[in-house]
């Protein structure tokens, strides 16, 4: 995982792989993993190969290029490692008009009565409005 920004109760770090969003899936109960590969995937399909008749060079930029285009899986951690939030958000260069971002907690739960202002911050890192009615996707009532 890598370092993306500090916050009241924790530090919110990027999910780089599939089995980062394993873990995070098994960790937090909810299915990130499965919304990781289907966005991975899709960016993987997307990419243009360099020309060359070297099979190996195929793949160079591979990876710059998933990570480019694919959303941005953040999981925000307490200081023993403890799961207290999952969001994804836009691919980097788009903002929040174009993409809907998901923030959820612990089986899904509301995460923003706790950690409101931890999203609050990471939004100010990524420059996103990360408003509960519509990043939180089982709002009820």
């Amino acid at each position: 995982m890598q370092f993306v920004c500090d916050a009241p109760n924790g530090t919110w770090f990027r999910m780089q792989t599939e089995g980062e969003a394993i873990k995070e899936s098994q960790l937090m109960n909810h299915a990130v993993e499965k919304y990781f590969r289907q966005a991975a995937e899709a960016a993987a399909t997307s990419f243009v190969p360099p020309a060359s008749n070297w099979a190996f060079e195929q793949k160079i930029g591979l990876k710059a290029h998933v990570q480019k285009v694919m959303p941005i899986f953040v999981t925000l951690r307490d200081g023993e490692g403890n799961g207290l939030a999952t969001a994804m958000l836009p691919p980097a260069g788009k903002n929040e008009h174009s993409f809907r971002p998901i923030v959820v907690g612990p089986a899904n739960a509301d995460p923003y009565p706790k950690y409101g202002e931890d999203i609050k911050a990471l939004g100010r890192h990524y420059g996103l409005t990360l408003d509960p009615a519509r990043c939180f996707p089982y709002r009820r009532g």
